[in-house]
């Protein structure tokens, strides 16, 4: 295996490919032994390095987060009434019209599954988005 591949930093996505198809190869045959194990352990280790080094996902959080969310599952905005409490809401935030509360976030959290930080700002010196949440949660 060592000799047929041998593991070896991932400069591009063509050696990242060459390297998961490996990994793929070896998922497949089933039953694996401790030296496979161990080459397979070492190529994901290749593998999570490269990928850490990527910028994989844009910094997106909030309203914007949300509007992926609600595309990647093929929701619609009713689907979101039971967080938002009506429709005209959903829509507003999702217009930019209205900010999320810390309540709708901590709702959409529940709902999608996901860490309620998440939502927020990953540079937490955008003061804006969470005073207006902070805000607008007092009001609700």
């Amino acid at each position: 295996m060592l000799t047929s591949f041998p593991p070896r930093p991932i400069k591009s996505e063509y050696d990242f490919e060459k390297t998961q198809a490996v990994i793929d190869r070896l998922l497949d045959k089933g039953e694996l032994t401790e030296e496979e194990e161990d080459y397979l352990n070492l190529l994901g280790m290749v593998i999570y390095e490269y990928e850490s080094q990527q910028d994989l996902v844009a910094d997106v959080y909030g309203v914007d987060l949300l509007k992926v969310l609600i595309a990647e599952l093929n929701l619609k905005q009713k689907d979101l009434v039971p967080i938002f409490k009506t429709e005209s809401i959903v829509s507003d935030v999702l217009k930019g019209k209205r900010k999320l509360t810390v309540e709708h976030i901590q709702k959409l959290a529940d709902f999608f599954k996901v860490s309620p930080a998440v939502f927020f700002p990953v540079n937490f010196s955008d003061g804006d988005f969470l005073e207006v949440a902070y805000t607008n949660s007092r009001k609700s």
